[in-house]
């Protein structure tokens, strides 16, 4: 591991607004955040810039970069603290384990910002329907997932799977830069996202709301969550 990365991760012990695999979390977020605005999650946070961003705009609700890279967090979290964000904190684990950390209808919205669309294995999608599962397990009824995406197969497949599990579209935009849709919490670019723009890549965007029902889910999917039921 590079000198600089021994660094960050030696200053993530320090940030009180970072958590790396906690125990015993779940349904205690108010104690961490000090009050009980609504969470909303960033999966894949990388840096964190829209944990930050949507931070600083919205002080009545609470947001949390999800990342397994120590080393990317550790931008978001020390810019956080620097702005005196207290309503935004980062936790490092595999997103394949927040009902681990989040209890049932701890979670009111998730943003997925350009994931990798795993081209090679539609399964490893974070909206796949084994990780739609996961997020309905943990969100209020009727919360929003909002998926931003310079991908085109996974904004098709992400269609795909949304239909399949009896999601409900909210928002779907194209091109939301060629449709003047990047307002809002649209606005927010990350350091990918310029990279994507400087490109000439087309930005997709699409929200939906998860179904009342449980979502069903096939083959080992299912037998994994029985096995890791309860757990």
């Amino acid at each position: 591991m590079g000198h600089k990365k021994l660094v960050k991760f030696e200053a993530l012990e320090t940030f009180k607004n970072v958590l790396q695999f906690p125990k015993d979390i779940k349904g205690k977020w108010s104690e961490f955040f000090g009050n009980s605005y609504p969470i909303t999650l960033e999966l894949a946070c990388g840096k964190g810039e829209y944990s930050v961003g949507l931070g600083r705009e919205h002080k009545d609700r609470n947001f949390i970069g999800i990342d397994i890279k120590g080393n990317r967090i550790y931008t978001g979290a020390k810019t956080a603290l620097k702005e005196g964000l207290t309503n935004v904190g980062f936790l490092r684990t595999q997103i394949a384990r927040i009902d681990e950390y989040f209890g049932a209808n701890e979670i009111g919205e998730i943003w997925i910002i350009f994931p990798d669309p795993f081209l090679k294995k539609e399964s490893n999608r974070l909206t796949h329907p084994r990780f739609l599962y996961l997020y309905q397990k943990v969100m209020v009824p009727g919360g929003v997932v909002n998926l931003k995406t310079d991908s085109p197969e996974l904004y098709e497949s992400t269609k795909e799977f949304i239909a399949e599990a009896g999601c409900t579209v909210v928002t779907d935009i194209a091109d939301i830069y060629g449709k003047g849709a990047a307002t809002g919490p649209l606005a927010i670019k990350t350091f990918y996202e310029h990279m994507h723009l400087a490109d000439g890549r087309t930005i997709y965007y699409i929200s939906f709301r998860l179904p009342d029902t449980t979502i069903q889910l096939k083959g080992r999917f299912l037998r994994h969550a029985e096995a890791t039921e309860g757990r």
